[in-house]
């Protein structure tokens, strides 16, 4: 992935009380638009919930009840990761590489009884090296052979939510997909601020702004948080790491 090699274009310049003006007035959509959000928050904390019958998943100690994957904690985040079999690493979903990637430090989830897992497309076999390849530190299943009520239908690529009670019995109390899934990414959150913003080209920018060229996700062929794992050459983008 590169930018454009036109000559860059920059904002208007203008003097420090100018750009207080301007920069305030999109303050207060900035806070209007955290005020709503904040709503929804709270919506979603009132929605209802769904139960979950019994259903196990794939991990390092083989058949795994879904109540163990709490790790003793009262909730649970899952995100469903797309899987394509007999894959190399570097042809693995990039979508769900750049959601999972950012997922690194759990402090904070657990800090307020949330325990974070992925639940792989693909069997635990084959997707288990990947996910050490990539480094990840939380914890990783398959949900390939699981019951079919466990995805419900849904695409792998979303994040669900569940709680369990008093009694051990596991809820569904939200699930997201799509853009939803954003919650996660906070390199966008971060790219939003700046001046170019995630230089994607569905975005409204100015004329002239730089844009990337190539799959976002990707450079020189593999997802971009690869490349910044052991074992992969720049020669090639190969890894050292099996198929």
């Amino acid at each position: 992935m590169t930018t454009s090699t036109q000559r860059t274009a920059l904002p208007p310049i203008v003097d420090r009380e100018t750009w207080r003006r301007e920069r305030d007035h999109l303050l207060a959509r900035e806070k209007a638009h955290t005020r709503e959000g904040d709503a929804i928050a709270a919506a979603r904390r009132r929605l209802p919930m769904t139960p979950v019958p019994p259903v196990t998943v794939q991990g390092p100690a083989g058949e795994t009840p879904l109540l163990e994957v709490f790790e003793g904690r009262r909730m649970l985040m899952a995100y469903f990761h797309m899987w394509h079999d007999g894959k190399p690493y570097e042809d693995q979903c990039e979508g769900c590489t750049f959601a999972t990637c950012h997922m690194e430090r759990l402090d904070y989830l657990h800090a307020r009884d949330v325990t974070y897992a992925v639940f792989c497309q693909g069997s635990y076999a084959d997707s288990a090296p990947f996910a050490e390849f990539m480094g990840y530190r939380f914890p990783w299943y398959s949900a390939r052979d699981s019951d079919p009520a466990l995805v419900d239908g849904r695409g792998f690529g979303f994040i669900a939510c569940y709680l369990r009670d008093d009694e051990n019995r596991i809820y569904e109390t939200y699930w997201t997909t799509g853009r939803g899934v954003e919650a996660l990414t906070t390199s966008y959150h971060a790219l939003d601020l700046t001046v170019y913003g995630r230089q994607e080209k569905w975005e409204d920018s100015p004329e002239g702004w730089p844009t990337v060229s190539g799959h976002q996700w990707r450079l020189d062929g593999r997802p971009i948080a690869q490349w910044s794992r052991p074992g992969v050459t720049a020669a090639t983008g190969a890894s050292c790491c099996g198929d």
